[in-house]
């Protein structure tokens, strides 16, 4: 079947490996691909809205991994938003949940979700490719790598208004269940977190090379920059954890003061069992952490590099002196004190439960405005 597509794919363990060209298989041409931001996401991060920021980003894998009944679909977490592939038969019930999302996020968040979908032979026709691999950097989990391009442009022409898709009609929610942010900021072991974003510029032959250089780098950190360990997890504060959780059981048509008396119930009972590494039933606690470290989602490749990386001062200075000399990459960096975690996970999955990982002062979206601000300053000099 074609939607098996994905799911038949190799699972490579070295990330090495992963962020290499010719690791990556085209997508079929009927395939669809699925782009959410929130829109004004670094004001909402400068007013200190980073967590629903994220909150929103892996809202839309959750809801669209939901309408499929959890079938493997490839996708990438970018901190503010989130982009997905799905085949012919999965895309109405994937813009479905898109577009309840959208509806969601304004009327739960006051957040604009910008959506769009585009088929793989129309970003194709545009001069792109979309290509796709996957990394398990656990045996529990395997995630989406991007490769081509195409997720690039169909972030820009859509910001422009092209494949725009419209909200659900008021009152639409999507199905969130297993989403969760109850987890608290993880401190910088070795200095500082950084979230890194590296690009090409261009299809310079150069990038390649570079881009295994900064991968070896990343990976000869003390445990490979990991921003998660076992040590460093800590439980979220009461307020900002229940009245986040409330909003997915508010999706799921709970009324306000419902849905905040069952994310207070939950989020003490949580607690407890993670501060005393308890076992519910076949919960087990201990495990779950340990899982959760493994499956982290902290390094990634779409059309250009993503990591958020636990590393030192000196590290952040001598990539952001190499970068600076690269002239055929587009980059930004974000350095934090901590990690945050926003959590997908659905017990029929087992230990392949997804962690998404971001700094806890902007990551990615901060990143992702340092790149555009150095962009748009080489264009105006040039």
């Amino acid at each position: 079947m074609a939607g098996d597509f994905y799911a038949s794919l190799p699972v490579i363990e070295d990330f090495a490996r992963a962020v290499a060209a010719d690791a990556y298989s085209p997508l079929p041409d009927d395939w669809k691909v699925g782009f959410a931001d929130v829109k004004g996401s670094t004001a909402a991060v400068a007013a200190g809205r980073y967590k629903a920021v994220n909150m929103i980003g892996a809202g839309v894998v959750a809801a669209v991994s939901n309408a499929l009944h959890r079938r493997p679909f490839p996708f990438v977490f970018g901190g503010d938003g989130a982009s997905f592939a799905v085949s012919p038969q999965d895309a109405p019930q994937a813009e479905a949940a898109l577009r309840a999302m959208a509806t969601f996020a304004r009327e739960d968040f006051d957040f604009e979700l910008r959506i769009a979908m585009a088929q793989v032979g129309e970003i194709r026709a545009g001069g792109r490719d979309v290509r796709v691999a996957r990394y398990g950097p656990s045996e529990n989990i395997a995630y989406a790598m991007f490769a081509g391009g195409g997720l690039t442009w169909l972030d820009e022409v859509a910001k422009a208004g092209r494949f725009a898709l419209e909200p659900a009609a008021p009152g639409a929610r999507p199905d969130l269940s297993d989403l969760s942010c109850r987890w608290g900021v993880t401190p910088a072991r070795h200095g500082l977190i950084l979230s890194l974003i590296v690009a090409p510029r261009g299809d310079d032959p150069r990038f390649a090379p570079f881009l295994a250089e900064l991968v070896r780098d990343a990976l000869a950190v003390e445990d490979g920059g990991r921003p998660v360990t076992i040590d460093s997890l800590i439980g979220g504060a009461a307020g900002p954890a229940i009245a986040l959780e409330s909003s997915v059981f508010r999706a799921a048509g709970a009324s306000g003061a419902a849905a905040r008396a069952k994310a207070a119930l939950i989020y003490g009972i949580a607690f407890l069992v993670k501060a005393f590494d308890l076992k519910l039933g076949d919960f087990d606690m201990k495990q779950y952490k340990r899982d959760l470290v493994a499956n982290a989602d902290f390094r990634k490749f779409d059309d250009g590099l993503r990591m958020t990386l636990d590393c030192s001062k000196d590290f952040a200075d001598a990539l952001e002196a190499k970068l600076g000399l690269a002239p055929f990459v587009e980059w930004g960096m974000a350095r934090q004190e901590g990690a945050q975690i926003t959590c997908y996970s659905p017990l029929s999955a087992g230990r392949a439960h997804l962690h998404f990982i971001d700094g806890a002062g902007g990551g990615y979206t901060m990143a992702a405005k340092a790149l555009k601000g150095r962009r748009a300053g080489a264009i105006f000099a040039g």
